[in-house]
């Protein structure tokens, strides 16, 4: 007869607990304590971590293929936020001819993340995005909440062919009144990939802003000085002109 492997004490649930920035390890109240996982709201926002999650099909060929960093931000009471651990991301999802998904969930189901993709003819976008975050409680006295939003019937993030949508800028989507959603960076691909990998990249508007508008304002000054200059000989010109014939 094995026996049984004596379950953790709370000793080791507080360290396990400390040790884990942004995890809760919660035990029941049942003789075998199972651990829960539960995210932790911050007060203040830092730069989420940058993951690529693939997405295969059965026989093995790349499909999605998703670059990003993801912040869940909760607005009870004031802002709170929360970061996608990608070493404990659970990757899931589908892929057919005109549809496709990608599913980003956490343990527990404790928050999770959908892209759904469609396409159509050579163009590929994402139509539908869908959200939950489950934490503890934001005070001692507070009750138990799930933040839940959407977005859906768009077209985001789009391109054509066996090209990839590529945004180094936020791309801050308002999922709820009490959810938001800060992607950053942002790369994904959805479809076709050829041996796995991104094509030729598309950038978004915001980064074409960034890189454009910059030059546009530059070459607008420069402008204004060589007229500026050509203004300022044109008059000493004439003036040495009206001196010469007097």
């Amino acid at each position: 007869m094995t026996e049984r492997a004596p379950a953790p004490g709370p000793c080791l649930l507080l360290l396990l607990s400390t040790l884990v920035s942004g995890v809760h390890l919660q035990a029941n109240n049942s003789s075998e304590r199972a651990l829960v996982y539960r995210p932790v709201l911050q007060p203040s926002e830092s730069v989420p971590p940058t993951a690529t999650y693939t997405l295969r099909t059965p026989g093995g060929t790349a499909c999605i293929r998703a670059t990003l960093g993801a912040e869940f931000m909760v607005l009870d009471q004031k802002t709170w936020y929360f970061n996608l651990d990608q070493s404990r991301v659970r990757l899931s999802g589908y892929c057919g001819k005109s549809a496709a998904l990608l599913s980003l969930t956490l343990p527990d189901n404790a928050a999770s993340l959908l892209f759904y993709f469609t396409k159509e003819k050579k163009v590929f976008y994402v139509t539908k995005i869908t959200a939950h975050l489950s934490p503890l409680p934001i005070c001692k006295n507070c009750t138990k909440r799930t933040y839940t939003g959407l977005v859906d019937h768009e077209k985001l993030f789009v391109t054509k062919g066996v090209h990839s949508f590529r945004c180094n800028s936020e791309s801050l989507l308002h999922l709820s009144s009490e959810l938001r959603l800060k992607l950053v960076p942002l790369k994904m691909q959805a479809f076709t990939l050829v041996k796995g990998q991104y094509g030729k990249e598309v950038e978004c508007w915001a980064d074409y802003n960034k890189r454009v508008i910059p030059i546009i304002i530059g070459a607008a000054v420069v402008g204004l000085l060589l007229i500026a200059l050509i203004t300022y000989l044109v008059i000493r010109d004439r003036r040495r002109t009206e001196y010469e014939s007097l």
